[in-house]
Protein backbone atom coordinates (compact mmCIF):
# COMPACT_ATOMS: atom_id res chain seq x y z
CA UNK A 1 0.00 0.00 0.00
CA UNK A 2 1.38 3.41 -0.95
CA UNK A 3 1.79 5.82 1.93
CA UNK A 4 -0.14 8.44 -0.02
CA UNK A 5 -3.18 6.17 -0.24
CA UNK A 6 -3.00 5.00 3.37
CA UNK A 7 -6.53 5.36 4.84
CA UNK A 8 -5.28 6.90 8.08
CA UNK A 9 -3.12 9.49 6.31
CA UNK A 10 -5.87 10.37 3.83
CA UNK A 11 -8.36 10.68 6.69
CA UNK A 12 -6.11 13.06 8.65
CA UNK A 13 -5.48 15.19 5.55
CA UNK A 14 -9.23 15.35 4.85
CA UNK A 15 -9.84 16.32 8.47
CA UNK A 16 -7.28 19.13 8.28
CA UNK A 17 -8.66 20.47 5.00
CA UNK A 18 -12.29 20.41 6.15
CA UNK A 19 -11.45 22.14 9.43
CA UNK A 20 -9.31 24.77 7.71
CA UNK A 21 -12.23 25.39 5.33
CA UNK A 22 -14.30 26.18 8.44
CA UNK A 23 -16.65 23.20 8.17
CA UNK A 24 -18.18 22.33 11.55
CA UNK A 25 -15.68 20.26 13.57
CA UNK A 26 -18.17 17.49 14.37
CA UNK A 27 -19.08 17.13 10.70
CA UNK A 28 -15.40 17.19 9.74
CA UNK A 29 -14.54 14.40 12.18
CA UNK A 30 -17.40 12.18 10.98
CA UNK A 31 -16.74 12.72 7.26
CA UNK A 32 -12.99 12.16 7.61
CA UNK A 33 -13.58 9.00 9.67
CA UNK A 34 -15.93 7.65 7.00
CA UNK A 35 -13.41 8.53 4.28
CA UNK A 36 -10.71 6.50 5.99
CA UNK A 37 -13.10 3.61 6.61
CA UNK A 38 -14.26 3.41 2.98
CA UNK A 39 -10.66 3.43 1.71
CA UNK A 40 -9.94 0.55 4.07
CA UNK A 41 -12.89 -1.45 2.73
CA UNK A 42 -15.19 -0.87 5.70
CA UNK A 43 -18.82 -0.18 4.82
CA UNK A 44 -20.31 3.12 5.90
CA UNK A 45 -22.95 1.53 8.22
CA UNK A 46 -20.22 -0.52 9.91
CA UNK A 47 -17.99 2.53 10.22
CA UNK A 48 -20.81 4.52 11.83
CA UNK A 49 -21.37 1.69 14.29
CA UNK A 50 -17.66 1.65 15.21
CA UNK A 51 -17.70 5.43 15.52
CA UNK A 52 -20.62 5.36 17.96
CA UNK A 53 -19.16 2.47 19.95
CA UNK A 54 -15.99 4.52 20.40
CA UNK A 55 -17.80 7.32 22.19
CA UNK A 56 -17.27 5.53 25.48
CA UNK A 57 -13.52 6.13 25.34
CA UNK A 58 -14.00 9.80 26.22
CA UNK A 59 -17.29 9.56 28.12
CA UNK A 60 -15.69 10.48 31.45
CA UNK A 61 -14.06 13.55 29.96
CA UNK A 62 -17.31 14.64 28.32
CA UNK A 63 -19.18 14.26 31.62
CA UNK A 64 -16.50 16.34 33.36
CA UNK A 65 -17.01 19.08 30.79
CA UNK A 66 -20.77 19.14 31.34
CA UNK A 67 -20.48 19.33 35.14
CA UNK A 68 -17.68 21.88 34.89
CA UNK A 69 -19.76 23.99 32.51
CA UNK A 70 -22.68 23.83 34.94
CA UNK A 71 -20.45 24.83 37.85
CA UNK A 72 -18.91 27.70 35.86
CA UNK A 73 -22.39 28.87 34.87
CA UNK A 74 -23.53 28.77 38.49
CA UNK A 75 -20.46 30.72 39.69
CA UNK A 76 -21.06 33.32 36.98
CA UNK A 77 -24.73 33.58 37.99
CA UNK A 78 -23.86 34.44 41.60
CA UNK A 79 -21.61 37.26 40.38
CA UNK A 80 -18.66 36.30 42.61
CA UNK A 81 -16.15 36.02 39.78
CA UNK A 82 -17.48 39.23 38.25
CA UNK A 83 -17.14 41.07 41.57
CA UNK A 84 -13.55 39.90 41.97
CA UNK A 85 -12.73 40.94 38.41
CA UNK A 86 -14.34 44.34 38.94
CA UNK A 87 -12.33 45.00 42.12
CA UNK A 88 -9.11 43.88 40.47
CA UNK A 89 -9.68 46.18 37.51
CA UNK A 90 -9.93 49.12 39.95
CA UNK A 91 -6.66 48.47 41.77
CA UNK A 92 -4.41 47.41 38.91
CA UNK A 93 -2.06 50.34 39.39
CA UNK A 94 -0.44 52.64 36.87
CA UNK A 95 2.25 50.34 35.52
CA UNK A 96 1.58 48.80 32.14
CA UNK A 97 3.93 45.90 32.84
CA UNK A 98 2.33 45.12 36.20
CA UNK A 99 -1.08 45.29 34.58
CA UNK A 100 -0.09 42.76 31.91
CA UNK A 101 1.35 40.39 34.52
CA UNK A 102 -1.82 40.63 36.63
CA UNK A 103 -3.95 39.91 33.56
CA UNK A 104 -1.94 36.75 32.95
CA UNK A 105 -2.33 35.73 36.60
CA UNK A 106 -6.11 36.24 36.62
CA UNK A 107 -6.43 34.26 33.40
CA UNK A 108 -4.42 31.44 35.02
CA UNK A 109 -6.84 31.32 37.95
CA UNK A 110 -9.74 30.98 35.51
CA UNK A 111 -8.31 27.66 34.31
CA UNK A 112 -7.35 26.03 37.57
CA UNK A 113 -8.64 27.52 40.82
CA UNK A 114 -11.95 29.09 39.71
CA UNK A 115 -12.69 27.25 36.44
CA UNK A 116 -14.83 29.88 34.70
CA UNK A 117 -12.67 29.78 31.55
CA UNK A 118 -13.15 32.95 29.43
CA UNK A 119 -16.32 34.13 31.19
CA UNK A 120 -14.40 36.78 33.18
CA UNK A 121 -13.06 38.59 30.10
CA UNK A 122 -16.24 40.49 29.01
CA UNK A 123 -16.58 41.69 32.64
CA UNK A 124 -13.00 42.65 33.38
CA UNK A 125 -11.43 43.89 30.15
CA UNK A 126 -13.82 46.49 28.60
CA UNK A 127 -13.73 48.83 31.64
CA UNK A 128 -9.93 48.57 31.63
CA UNK A 129 -9.52 49.77 28.04
CA UNK A 130 -9.47 53.40 29.12
CA UNK A 131 -6.61 52.64 31.54
CA UNK A 132 -4.81 50.67 28.83
CA UNK A 133 -5.16 53.67 26.54
CA UNK A 134 -3.79 56.06 29.20
CA UNK A 135 -0.77 53.84 29.75
CA UNK A 136 -0.48 53.35 25.98
CA UNK A 137 -0.17 49.59 26.45
CA UNK A 138 0.06 47.64 23.21
CA UNK A 139 -3.05 45.48 23.20
CA UNK A 140 -1.15 42.77 21.38
CA UNK A 141 0.84 42.30 24.59
CA UNK A 142 -2.45 42.17 26.53
CA UNK A 143 -3.73 39.49 24.13
CA UNK A 144 -0.57 37.48 24.76
CA UNK A 145 -0.97 37.86 28.54
CA UNK A 146 -4.57 36.62 28.44
CA UNK A 147 -3.74 33.80 26.01
CA UNK A 148 -0.87 32.67 28.23
CA UNK A 149 -3.20 32.42 31.22
CA UNK A 150 -5.85 30.59 29.21
CA UNK A 151 -3.36 28.06 27.82
CA UNK A 152 -0.24 27.50 29.94
CA UNK A 153 -1.97 26.35 33.16
CA UNK A 154 -3.81 23.42 31.58
CA UNK A 155 -0.61 22.30 29.86
CA UNK A 156 1.55 22.11 32.97
CA UNK A 157 -0.67 22.24 36.10
CA UNK A 158 -2.64 19.03 36.87
CA UNK A 159 -5.66 20.84 38.26
CA UNK A 160 -8.92 22.16 36.87
CA UNK A 161 -8.77 22.11 33.09
CA UNK A 162 -5.21 20.83 33.43
CA UNK A 163 -6.51 17.65 35.01
CA UNK A 164 -8.74 17.09 31.99
CA UNK A 165 -6.00 17.76 29.44
CA UNK A 166 -3.39 15.61 31.16
CA UNK A 167 -5.94 12.88 31.77
CA UNK A 168 -6.74 12.78 28.05
CA UNK A 169 -3.02 12.56 27.21
CA UNK A 170 -2.47 9.75 29.75
CA UNK A 171 -5.57 7.75 28.81
CA UNK A 172 -4.91 7.91 25.06
CA UNK A 173 -1.25 6.96 25.41
CA UNK A 174 -2.24 3.94 27.49
CA UNK A 175 -5.08 3.02 25.12
CA UNK A 176 -2.65 3.01 22.21
CA UNK A 177 -0.18 0.69 23.88
CA UNK A 178 2.37 2.82 25.72
CA UNK A 179 3.17 2.20 29.37
CA UNK A 180 5.75 3.41 31.90
CA UNK A 181 7.54 0.55 33.66
CA UNK A 182 4.67 -1.71 32.71
CA UNK A 183 2.06 0.54 34.30
CA UNK A 184 -0.57 2.75 32.68
CA UNK A 185 0.41 6.34 32.05
CA UNK A 186 -1.00 8.64 34.74
CA UNK A 187 -1.69 12.35 35.11
CA UNK A 188 1.30 12.55 37.45
CA UNK A 189 3.52 11.15 34.71
CA UNK A 190 2.32 13.82 32.29
CA UNK A 191 2.75 16.62 34.84
CA UNK A 192 6.31 15.45 35.54
CA UNK A 193 7.40 16.56 32.07
CA UNK A 194 4.88 19.14 30.87
CA UNK A 195 6.28 21.88 33.10
CA UNK A 196 8.93 22.20 30.38
CA UNK A 197 6.23 23.34 27.95
CA UNK A 198 4.95 25.80 30.54
CA UNK A 199 8.43 27.33 30.76
CA UNK A 200 8.51 27.63 26.96
CA UNK A 201 5.27 29.60 27.03
CA UNK A 202 6.54 31.75 29.89
CA UNK A 203 9.56 32.61 27.77
CA UNK A 204 7.23 33.58 24.93
CA UNK A 205 5.22 35.83 27.25
CA UNK A 206 8.42 37.47 28.54
CA UNK A 207 9.54 38.22 24.98
CA UNK A 208 6.11 39.64 24.06
CA UNK A 209 5.90 41.97 27.07
CA UNK A 210 9.51 43.13 27.38
CA UNK A 211 10.71 43.07 23.78
CA UNK A 212 8.25 42.67 20.91
CA UNK A 213 5.47 44.92 22.23
CA UNK A 214 7.34 47.00 24.80
CA UNK A 215 6.87 50.24 22.84
CA UNK A 216 3.83 52.38 23.56
CA UNK A 217 0.91 52.29 21.15
CA UNK A 218 -1.71 55.01 20.84
CA UNK A 219 -5.44 54.19 20.76
CA UNK A 220 -8.44 56.49 20.51
CA UNK A 221 -10.62 56.97 23.56
CA UNK A 222 -13.98 55.56 22.58
CA UNK A 223 -17.08 54.86 24.59
CA UNK A 224 -17.27 51.23 25.67
CA UNK A 225 -20.32 49.28 26.82
CA UNK A 226 -19.60 48.52 30.50
CA UNK A 227 -23.15 47.62 31.46
CA UNK A 228 -22.10 44.07 32.38
CA UNK A 229 -19.59 45.39 34.91
CA UNK A 230 -21.84 48.17 36.27
CA UNK A 231 -24.54 45.59 36.98
CA UNK A 232 -22.18 43.69 39.32
CA UNK A 233 -22.72 44.41 43.01
CA UNK A 234 -19.76 45.10 45.33
CA UNK A 235 -21.59 43.67 48.35
CA UNK A 236 -20.68 40.19 49.59
CA UNK A 237 -23.87 38.14 49.79
CA UNK A 238 -24.82 34.72 51.13
CA UNK A 239 -24.66 33.38 47.58
CA UNK A 240 -21.07 34.59 47.30
CA UNK A 241 -20.10 32.88 50.58
CA UNK A 242 -21.72 29.62 49.48
CA UNK A 243 -19.89 29.90 46.15
CA UNK A 244 -16.56 30.29 47.96
CA UNK A 245 -17.36 27.15 49.98
CA UNK A 246 -18.25 25.36 46.74
CA UNK A 247 -14.89 26.33 45.24
CA UNK A 248 -13.14 24.95 48.34
CA UNK A 249 -15.16 21.75 47.97
CA UNK A 250 -14.15 21.44 44.31
CA UNK A 251 -10.47 21.82 45.20
CA UNK A 252 -10.67 19.36 48.11
CA UNK A 253 -12.61 16.66 46.24
CA UNK A 254 -10.35 16.92 43.21
CA UNK A 255 -7.24 16.51 45.36
CA UNK A 256 -8.71 13.50 47.17
CA UNK A 257 -10.43 11.77 44.26
CA UNK A 258 -8.42 13.05 41.26
CA UNK A 259 -11.77 13.23 39.44
CA UNK A 260 -12.74 16.58 37.95
CA UNK A 261 -16.23 15.33 37.10
CA UNK A 262 -16.85 14.31 40.73
CA UNK A 263 -15.34 17.52 42.12
CA UNK A 264 -17.41 19.73 39.79
CA UNK A 265 -20.55 17.74 40.72
CA UNK A 266 -19.78 18.28 44.42
CA UNK A 267 -19.34 22.00 43.80
CA UNK A 268 -22.74 22.18 42.10
CA UNK A 269 -24.35 20.22 44.96
CA UNK A 270 -22.88 22.60 47.57
CA UNK A 271 -24.30 25.57 45.65
CA UNK A 272 -27.72 23.92 45.38
CA UNK A 273 -27.89 22.86 49.03
CA UNK A 274 -26.55 26.24 50.17
CA UNK A 275 -29.16 28.11 48.17
CA UNK A 276 -26.71 29.82 45.81
CA UNK A 277 -28.59 28.05 43.02
CA UNK A 278 -32.34 28.21 43.68
CA UNK A 279 -34.04 24.85 43.23
CA UNK A 280 -36.24 26.19 40.44
CA UNK A 281 -33.15 27.30 38.51
CA UNK A 282 -31.25 23.98 38.62
CA UNK A 283 -32.50 22.93 35.18
CA UNK A 284 -31.60 26.35 33.81
CA UNK A 285 -28.04 26.08 35.14
CA UNK A 286 -27.53 22.64 33.66
CA UNK A 287 -28.87 23.89 30.33
CA UNK A 288 -26.47 26.83 30.53
CA UNK A 289 -23.59 24.48 31.35
CA UNK A 290 -24.41 22.36 28.33
CA UNK A 291 -24.48 25.46 26.13
CA UNK A 292 -21.12 26.52 27.55
CA UNK A 293 -19.29 23.20 27.32
CA UNK A 294 -21.64 20.87 25.44
CA UNK A 295 -20.04 21.35 22.03
CA UNK A 296 -16.59 20.56 23.38
CA UNK A 297 -17.98 17.51 25.17
CA UNK A 298 -19.57 16.24 21.96
CA UNK A 299 -16.36 16.85 20.02
CA UNK A 300 -14.51 14.76 22.61
CA UNK A 301 -17.01 11.90 22.20
CA UNK A 302 -16.78 11.95 18.39
CA UNK A 303 -12.98 12.25 18.54
CA UNK A 304 -12.92 9.04 20.59
CA UNK A 305 -15.07 7.36 17.93
CA UNK A 306 -12.81 8.69 15.18
CA UNK A 307 -9.82 7.09 16.87
CA UNK A 308 -11.61 3.73 17.01
CA UNK A 309 -12.44 3.89 13.30
CA UNK A 310 -8.79 4.61 12.47
CA UNK A 311 -7.72 1.59 14.52
CA UNK A 312 -10.34 -0.56 12.76
CA UNK A 313 -8.86 0.28 9.35
CA UNK A 314 -5.77 -1.72 10.31
CA UNK A 315 -3.61 0.82 8.49
CA UNK A 316 -1.89 2.47 11.43
CA UNK A 317 1.06 0.06 11.58
CA UNK A 318 1.57 0.25 7.83
CA UNK A 319 1.63 4.04 7.98
CA UNK A 320 4.05 4.01 10.91
CA UNK A 321 6.45 1.67 9.13
CA UNK A 322 6.29 3.74 5.95
CA UNK A 323 6.84 6.94 7.92
CA UNK A 324 9.90 5.46 9.65
CA UNK A 325 11.42 4.66 6.27
CA UNK A 326 10.75 8.14 4.91
CA UNK A 327 12.16 9.76 8.04
CA UNK A 328 15.30 7.70 7.66
CA UNK A 329 15.12 6.67 11.30
CA UNK A 330 15.87 10.26 12.38
CA UNK A 331 14.26 11.22 15.67
CA UNK A 332 14.83 14.88 14.83
CA UNK A 333 12.83 14.60 11.61
CA UNK A 334 10.15 12.57 13.40
CA UNK A 335 9.78 15.21 16.13
CA UNK A 336 9.44 17.98 13.54
CA UNK A 337 6.80 16.06 11.57
CA UNK A 338 4.85 15.19 14.73
CA UNK A 339 4.70 18.80 15.90
CA UNK A 340 3.87 20.16 12.45
CA UNK A 341 0.94 17.78 11.98
CA UNK A 342 -0.27 18.61 15.48
CA UNK A 343 -0.06 22.31 14.62
CA UNK A 344 -2.10 21.84 11.45
CA UNK A 345 -4.81 19.69 13.05
CA UNK A 346 -5.23 21.91 16.11
CA UNK A 347 -5.28 25.10 14.03
CA UNK A 348 -8.25 23.63 12.16
CA UNK A 349 -10.14 22.11 15.09
CA UNK A 350 -9.35 24.96 17.48
CA UNK A 351 -9.19 22.69 20.56
CA UNK A 352 -6.15 21.04 22.09
CA UNK A 353 -8.35 18.67 24.06
CA UNK A 354 -10.20 17.35 21.01
CA UNK A 355 -6.98 16.87 19.05
CA UNK A 356 -5.41 14.30 21.37
CA UNK A 357 -7.53 11.21 20.52
CA UNK A 358 -7.10 11.93 16.81
CA UNK A 359 -3.32 12.23 17.00
CA UNK A 360 -2.64 9.51 19.58
CA UNK A 361 -3.64 6.71 17.22
CA UNK A 362 -0.68 7.53 14.98
CA UNK A 363 1.79 9.27 17.27
CA UNK A 364 2.06 6.72 20.07
CA UNK A 365 3.07 3.78 17.83
CA UNK A 366 5.26 6.11 15.74
CA UNK A 367 7.12 7.41 18.80
CA UNK A 368 7.55 3.86 20.06
CA UNK A 369 8.87 2.69 16.69
CA UNK A 370 11.28 5.64 16.45
CA UNK A 371 12.73 4.87 19.86
CA UNK A 372 11.31 7.81 21.80
CA UNK A 373 11.01 7.20 25.53
CA UNK A 374 7.60 7.46 27.25
CA UNK A 375 8.75 10.81 28.68
CA UNK A 376 9.62 12.13 25.21
CA UNK A 377 6.31 10.79 23.87
CA UNK A 378 4.40 12.63 26.60
CA UNK A 379 6.21 15.85 25.72
CA UNK A 380 5.67 15.48 21.97
CA UNK A 381 2.02 14.46 22.36
CA UNK A 382 1.27 17.35 24.70
CA UNK A 383 3.05 19.87 22.48
CA UNK A 384 1.48 18.52 19.29
CA UNK A 385 -1.98 18.80 20.85
CA UNK A 386 -1.40 22.26 22.32
CA UNK A 387 0.24 23.70 19.22
CA UNK A 388 -2.16 25.77 17.22
CA UNK A 389 -4.59 26.43 20.07
CA UNK A 390 -2.87 29.78 20.48
CA UNK A 391 -3.13 31.33 17.05
CA UNK A 392 -6.18 29.45 15.80
CA UNK A 393 -8.98 31.86 14.81
CA UNK A 394 -11.51 29.31 16.10
CA UNK A 395 -9.94 28.76 19.54
CA UNK A 396 -11.22 30.11 22.86
CA UNK A 397 -7.61 31.08 23.56
CA UNK A 398 -7.87 33.75 20.87
CA UNK A 399 -11.61 34.42 20.74
CA UNK A 400 -11.75 35.22 24.46
CA UNK A 401 -9.08 37.97 24.50
CA UNK A 402 -10.46 39.53 21.33
CA UNK A 403 -13.97 39.71 22.78
CA UNK A 404 -12.69 41.99 25.54
CA UNK A 405 -9.91 43.93 23.82
CA UNK A 406 -12.06 44.76 20.80
CA UNK A 407 -14.93 46.18 22.84
CA UNK A 408 -14.19 49.60 21.32
CA UNK A 409 -13.47 48.29 17.82
CA UNK A 410 -9.72 48.91 17.88
CA UNK A 411 -8.36 45.37 18.14
CA UNK A 412 -8.21 43.06 15.12
CA UNK A 413 -8.81 39.38 15.84
CA UNK A 414 -6.31 38.02 13.31
CA UNK A 415 -3.45 40.54 13.37
CA UNK A 416 -3.69 41.68 17.00
CA UNK A 417 -4.55 38.38 18.70
CA UNK A 418 -4.00 35.34 16.47
CA UNK A 419 -0.69 36.31 14.88
CA UNK A 420 0.98 37.59 18.10
CA UNK A 421 -0.08 34.55 20.14
CA UNK A 422 0.93 32.18 17.34
CA UNK A 423 4.42 33.66 17.10
CA UNK A 424 5.11 33.93 20.83
CA UNK A 425 3.68 30.61 22.01
CA UNK A 426 3.58 28.08 19.18
CA UNK A 427 7.17 28.65 18.08
CA UNK A 428 8.68 28.19 21.60
CA UNK A 429 6.47 25.13 22.19
CA UNK A 430 7.61 23.57 18.93
CA UNK A 431 11.32 24.28 19.41
CA UNK A 432 11.43 23.13 23.03
CA UNK A 433 9.49 19.91 22.41
CA UNK A 434 11.65 18.99 19.40
CA UNK A 435 14.94 19.60 21.19
CA UNK A 436 14.12 18.25 24.65
CA UNK A 437 12.47 15.09 23.28
CA UNK A 438 15.85 14.02 21.90
CA UNK A 439 17.43 13.84 25.36
CA UNK A 440 14.81 12.53 27.81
Amino acid sequence: MSILSNPVLVSVVVLCLLCLCKLNVLMSLVLSALTGAVLAGISIPTAMSILCDGFGANAGTALAYIFLGTFASAVAQTGLADMMSKKLSRVMGKSGTVLLVVLAGVACLSQNLIPVHIAFIPIMIPPMLSLLNQLRVDRRAAACSLAFGLKAPYICIPFGFGAIFMGIIADNMTANGMTINGEAVTISDVARYNWILGLAMLLGLFIAIFFTYRRQRVYQDRKVDTSMTEAVSDKLTKAHIVTILAIVAVVAVQVLSESLALSALCGVLVMILGGAIPWKQVDENFASGIRLMGMIAMIMLVAGGYAEVMKATGSVNALVEAAVVIMGGSKWVAAVVITLIGLLVTMGIGSSFSTVPVLAVLYVPLCSRMGFSPAATILLMSAAAALGDAGSPASDTTLGPTSGLNADGQHDHIWDTCVPTFLHFNIPLMLVSIVVSQFI
